[in-house]
């Protein structure tokens, strides 16, 4: 059933500022240049259905342009010491900390973000260049010894190369330094794809940061995802592809990326299991579920989007869930009391609402939410689905929409059996007040992040990174410098 009385309006800024748009092409060699194609790909704020601008929907020869840039940059690039590029990864967070407004508004114009989330953008981008400087700077290997009688052995930690990047239209400036900054602290050259339909705060970072990276060392090009994404895996001198997305698409990748036998980075979905026991804090679990649950909109790998709860609470916590997600704001960009903004795009929209159409088919009850919210703008209401048996279709689907399931369970056994039912392990939080239980669960849940008594608190520090089809390869710390580098066995005879 739904409710029958509309609990959620858009708040709606008065005025908002204009975004300052990037320049327009391809940004090859250190500059953008004309693609060669002429088709454009319109970009809109999904908030207000209004189109900002044009983006080129580049081309397999675009792609070639910019790996050959990237390859004619590679071999000075990694002869420049970890010092130099940690000193180029600084001044590009300061270049972006000096243009913070810039990039928080264009950012919430290109995906209908509202100024919280916007903000935490920003800053994570900025900590994730400053850490990835240091990090650029402390590899730690097997020291230099002797492993065999009279040959000392010597670890050499060398950039792959040429690295093709494609990041996903959710996060987009974070999730494009996320690979940006250990791509180029490890030594390597970079091409990057970003999302055709949110490439606006990668293009301006390109724009601003152009004079302090050397021409051909990052290359960004934009289009479709079936002729750029797919030219840049298969393509014969990229070393190693990454890719932020969906599972359909980083099997694609990987299956590209096969031909000729390149490594492969992938961060994928998700569908993040919450293990709340009986004796856990419930209001503190609800409210966990709020933020986590619906920041972003849902729109969120991470997201805290699948209850399972013990059978002797279930009540009581739902009665508290619920009433967390009645007081959410829904708003757009510029709005400041906004919790959570627009869906990405119409496509997305009408995605989330044929999935709620399915739970409405499969005779799940909606607590609350669970419809469009009239005018402008492609926004639904954030939702929360309970009584959910074993093994339907919402505990195993990723929505990647404001909609959270319920579910109960009877014994820690089945809850850990339950939890870990996905084909998904990027991440789950279980929440427990009994400390032999928050060291025991977490290692039987088989998920690369597992928090505890909270969820989606990411440190720069921390590896990010899944295990099934969640994917391999870790974002975020010193293990992501370690993904995109290889190592040199080199052993001096002394005898």
């Amino acid at each position: 059933m739904t409710t029958e009385t509309a609990l959620f309006t858009v708040i709606r800024a008065d005025a908002t500022p204009a975004p300052s748009l990037p320049a327009f092409g391809q940004f090859i060699g250190g500059k953008f240049v004309p693609s060669t194609s002429t088709s454009t790909v319109d970009i809109v704020n999904p908030a207000t259905e209004e189109v900002l601008t044009q983006v080129p929907a580049g081309t397999a020869e675009d792609v070639d342009a910019a790996v050959a840039a990237a390859v004619a940059a590679k071999d000075a690039w990694a002869a420049t010491t970890p010092r130099d590029r940690a000193a180029v990864l600084l001044k590009i967070a300061d270049i972006i900390e000096a243009n913070r407004e810039l990039f928080e508004t264009l950012e919430a114009a290109n995906t209908g973000k509202p100024p919280a989330v916007a903000e935490d953008d920003i800053s994570s981008a900025i900590d994730t260049f400053r850490f990835s400087a240091g990090a650029a700077r402390a590899y730690s290997t097997l020291g230099a010894d002797d492993y065999a009688e009279n040959h000392t052995s010597v670890i050499h930690r060398e950039p792959v190369g040429v690295v093709g990047v494609i990041t996903p239209w959710n996060y987009p400036l974070l999730m494009a330094a996320w690979k940006i900054a250990p791509v180029l602290g490890a030594g390597n050259t970079l091409v990057l794809k970003p999302s055709e339909q949110t490439p606006l705060t990668t293009l301006k970072l390109a724009e601003l940061i152009a004079g302090e990276v050397p021409a051909g060392v990052l290359n960004i090009v934009t289009g479709p995802g079936r002729v750029v994404g797919n030219r840049l895996s298969e393509h014969p001198d990229v070393d190693l592809v990454a890719i932020t997305g969906s599972v359909g698409s980083g099997q694609k990748v990987a299956a590209a990326a096969a031909g000729s036998v390149k490594r492969v980075h992938l961060e994928l979905g998700g569908k993040a299991p919450v293990v709340v026991f009986a004796d856990a804090d419930l209001e503190a679990a609800a409210k966990g579920v709020r933020s986590a649950g619906f920041w972003n909109g849902g729109q969120e790998c991470g997201a805290a989007c699948r209850v399972l709860v013990h059978e002797s609470v279930a009540d009581k916590f739902t009665e508290l869930l619920v009433r967390e997600i009645s007081e959410i704001t829904v708003g757009t960009p510029g709005a400041a009391d906004a919790e959570i903004g627009s869906m990405i795009s119409k496509a997305h929209y009408e995605r989330v609402l044929a999935a709620l159409d399915d739970i409405r088919k499969d005779g799940l009850t909606i607590a609350v939410g669970g419809r469009a919210i009239e005018g402008r703008g492609y926004f639904i209401e954030p939702t929360v689905v309970t009584n959910v048996p074993a093994q339907a279709p919402i505990t195993s689907n990723e929505i990647f929409g404001p909609v959270v399931s319920v579910e109960t369970f009877s014994t820690d056994e089945e809850a850990v059996t339950r939890a870990n039912e996905t084909i998904y392990g990027l991440a789950a939080s279980v929440w427990t007040k009994d400390s032999a239980r928050s060291l025991t669960v977490p290692r039987k849940l088989d998920f690369g992040t597992v928090w505890v008594n909270s969820h989606l608190v990411i440190a720069t520090e921390m590896p990010w990174g899944g295990f099934k089809g969640s994917g391999y390869g870790r974002d975020l710390s010193s293990y992501a410098l370690d993904d995109f580098s290889r190592t040199k066995h080199v052993m001096y005879n002394r005898g």
